[in-house]
């Protein structure tokens, strides 16, 4: 396969797919050995060397560019391979990076790969709280960042080595690695470990309601299955000029905008710079992007900025996938309309990859406001509270039968129990209705997590960064619905007995949160109460103030201390 150019793959029925689905015919498309040994970046670059592909465009907020060859890739992979090696990384332990969407990232990504070591991606924009947690829950060994983060890594408790990327101009703190300097004297020849299918190659986290974030351990058997989501639900083609908005700090950016499509021998793109409407139409005219991922959120705020501005570009985009909330049958319609573009809903979790879809290559029926069919490789059922299956069109929870999907990798949480998983299912915690075809409709969370802006937020996160706070005796987060963002966070806050609630210390706990936790996680609304209702034993009783915020908003406008 590296040897030639990879053909596309010619649009196909979804039920002839599906019923000769064999997890062996995906596993045969790599280079290395699922049971006796392979490397991941192998796989994502050197078998695509030899055709002599681009593997990164990359764009910076203030117009520098540059491409990277699968070759060049290859050479700096290797350079930071050794870098790992020499500071005691052995294949098994986690290399952390924190950075933004530059040349040196990808070059990280895969030169842990390389070495065999696992990746942990920290968000840019997560404070020390957030970044210590998972630190300590990875016990990676090094972290990788640049000065505009470094800071944040002074709070972090046996913190482990940190290297830093510099820019021309500045130089590494006293006791840190100097990333470009370490790597310029390292040779571009490192073998490449080979793992097994069983082994890590990628360390997630996934908040939760009831504790810390958890940690999600992705082996290299889930390779097929973001093989098959690139091939068959985005339809990602050899002629393509892909781009997935999603930041690499998150699942769906690290998945499938960095491992999905390097694995086809296809270019990713990175923009390095804030997401605006100005921005992404920008890029997406002078890269000439014709098949594009991302979240709703993106996307209403594209449709916010009005048909003139999608003009220069309508008509370019082949297909757009959308994923991380339920698409708004709206912004199918206006992609129709104003970009001439089909835009395809699809599902999925960080412990599961993306499992139901309207696959853009696979021929089925798309049902506005439905996610679609569940991918070939995964056999998914609605349960009830028993994990007995329902019958079409009843409320359940989503659930993956575990015994019927080859393709499905998860099997627990680092560490830690995994009550989602049980009686040979794991339930997604996600409310749905099954159609008689089987396609999938959402209906609603079925626990306290917050979806906002595409984020998963857990709310014990922000209600223990609150309780940080001396004025804070307790508190209690929830989900406010926002027509922007999907949903916001808000906290309801019990004070001190001696401190007043005022606009002012509303907006120092906003401030407090954000800079503790991450920019995307704070409560933007604050309601100070007497006390917070709980059952007879003791247990937050989220339901009632989700219940109170929806009585304030019928009867008069939010409280002014927000």
């Amino acid at each position: 396969m590296s040897n030639t150019p990879r053909p596309a793959a010619a649009p196909e029925d979804y039920a002839d797919v599906l019923a000769r689905f064999r997890r062996d015919d995906l596993e045969a498309l790599f280079d290395g050995n699922f049971a006796t040994g392979l490397n991941v970046c192998v796989e994502c670059c050197d078998r695509h060397v030899e055709g002599g592909g681009i593997a990164l465009d990359w764009e910076s907020q203030d117009g520098r560019t540059a491409s990277f060859t699968f070759a060049e890739m290859k050479d700096y992979a290797a350079r930071v391979a050794n870098l790992l090696v020499a500071q005691g990384v052995k294949p098994g332990d986690v290399v952390a990076g924190m950075l933004p969407r530059t040349p040196e990232l990808l070059a990280l990504i895969l030169g842990t790969w390389r070495a065999g070591a696992v990746y942990q991606p920290l968000f840019t924009a997560f404070g020390p709280k957030a970044i210590e947690h998972r630190l300590k829950m990875s016990a990676a060994k090094l972290v990788v960042t640049d000065l505009a983060n470094r800071a944040k890594l002074a709070d972090v408790v046996d913190c482990p080595t940190v290297a830093i990327v510099t820019r021309p101009g500045e130089s590494a703190p006293l006791g840190d690695l100097d990333f470009h300097a370490e790597i310029a004297s390292k040779s571009t020849q490192f073998e490449p470990v080979l793992r097994k299918g069983s082994d890590l190659f990628l360390m997630m986290s996934t908040s939760g309601t009831t504790g810390l974030p958890k940690g999600v351990p992705v082996p290299i058997d889930a390779l097929p299955a973001f093989y098959s989501y690139m091939r068959d639900a985005v339809d990602l083609r050899p002629d393509d000029i892909f781009w997935n908005i999603a930041d690499p700090g998150w699942a769906y950016g690290l998945y499938y905008a960095v491992t999905g499509p390097l694995l086809l021998g296809h270019a990713t793109t990175f923009f390095d710079g804030p997401f605006t409407a100005e921005s992404t139409y920008g890029l997406i005219k002078r890269r000439g992007i014709t098949n594009l991922a991302g979240a709703p959120t993106a996307y209403r705020l594209l449709i916010a900025a009005g048909p003139a501005m999608a003009a220069p570009v309508k008509g370019q985009l082949r297909v757009v996938s959308s994923a991380g909330e339920p698409l708004n049958p709206e912004v199918i319609r206006w992609f129709a309309e104003h970009l001439g573009a089909p835009i395809h809903d699809h599902y999925g979790q960080t412990e599961l990859g993306m499992v139901v879809n309207n696959h853009h290559r696979l021929r089925h029926t798309v049902h506005p406001g439905s996610a679609g069919l569940a991918m070939p490789g995964f056999r998914v059922a609605v349960l009830d509270d028993d994990s007995r299956e329902l019958p079409a069109n009843v409320p359940g929870i989503l659930s993956v039968d575990l015994a019927r999907s080859p393709l499905m990798w998860f099997s627990g949480y680092w560490q830690q129990d995994t009550p989602a998983i049980a009686n040979g299912y794991y339930r997604t915690g996600d409310t749905v209705e099954m159609e008689p075809d089987g396609s999938i409709s959402f209906v609603g969370r079925s626990d306290d997590v917050i979806t906002s802006s595409g984020y998963r937020i857990g709310p014990f996160d922000v209600e223990s960064a609150l309780i940080e706070h001396p004025a804070v005796i307790e508190a209690a987060v929830i989900g406010k619905p926002d027509a922007e963002r999907t949903e916001i966070v808000k906290a309801y806050v019990v004070l001190a007995n001696d401190v007043e609630p005022t606009d002012q210390l509303a907006e120092e706990l906003r401030q407090y949160v954000k800079k503790r936790l991450s920019a995307h996680a704070y409560p933007r609304e604050i309601e100070f109460l007497e006390q917070l209702p709980k059952t007879p034993s003791g247990k937050l009783q989220r339901f009632i103030l989700r219940k109170r915020d929806v009585d304030q908003s019928k009867d008069a406008p939010a409280p002014s201390a927000h």
